[in-house]
């Protein structure tokens, strides 16, 4: 990873969660790893405990940042969340979201996709 892709990820990081705050989440984690899964954030309110994704583009060039999370990014994170609840004993419901955050010519956009996906056996 690049400096600059380094940097523009942290940044996206940042800017989310300031976005999680401000819906009233509470931060627990940022760059949570088991392994080799990492969960960008762990937030929870008063009902949910959510595992956040977070993508950031400069642009849309590639396609939009939440086209990104394909089915194995999925399976990882699922499977860190269970750790991560388990290890917690958290008994709240978990929900799986992603926060993708654009930064094009210096205008940003910040799209929260609640529930962007489920948990699934396969």
């Amino acid at each position: 990873m690049t400096d600059s892709t380094n940097s523009t990820g942290k940044s996206g990081e940042s800017r989310a969660s300031t976005h999680l705050i401000e819906l009233g989440f509470t931060i627990r984690e940022k760059n949570w790893r088991h392994g080799h899964d990492e969960i960008d954030i762990i937030a929870e309110n008063e009902e949910f405990i959510i595992f956040a994704e977070v993508k950031t583009r400069k642009n849309n060039s590639y396609g939009r940042p939440e086209e990104s999370v394909n089915k194995q990014k999925q399976k990882f994170m699922i499977r860190a969340a269970n750790t991560y609840m388990i290890k917690t004993n958290s008994e709240k419901e978990a929900r799986f979201d992603i926060v993708a955050i654009t930064l094009d010519q210096g205008a940003e956009s910040v799209e929260h996709i609640e529930n962007a996906f489920y948990p699934t056996l396969k």
